[in-house]
């Protein structure tokens, strides 16, 4: 399964959001520090959903990387959008 695939099947059973969008951004990071040839080592996610709107922003960061789990250790950099 592709990694954003993943990603998207963790957090939508984790958050049940309103948005969720995620851009695979590795090709803007070819040849740099982290770039593993995978194309899938750089992403953007935009994610809104009212279990992460109660929490601090830091606590939404850790539940979102929480429900990531294991695919943390496979993906180079991830910028977060959090609503």
């Amino acid at each position: 399964m592709a990694v954003k695939d993943e990603i998207e099947r963790r957090l939508m059973a984790a958050f049940s959001p309103s948005v969720l969008e995620i851009v695979n951004e590795s090709h803007r990071h070819a040849g740099h520090a982290g770039d593993d040839g995978s194309g899938e080592s750089h992403f953007r996610i935009v994610i809104r959903a009212p279990a992460l709107a109660a929490m601090s922003r830091v606590n939404r960061h850790r539940a979102v990387q929480r429900a990531l789990g294991d695919l943390n250790s496979r993906i180079h950099a991830i910028s977060l959008d959090i609503g």
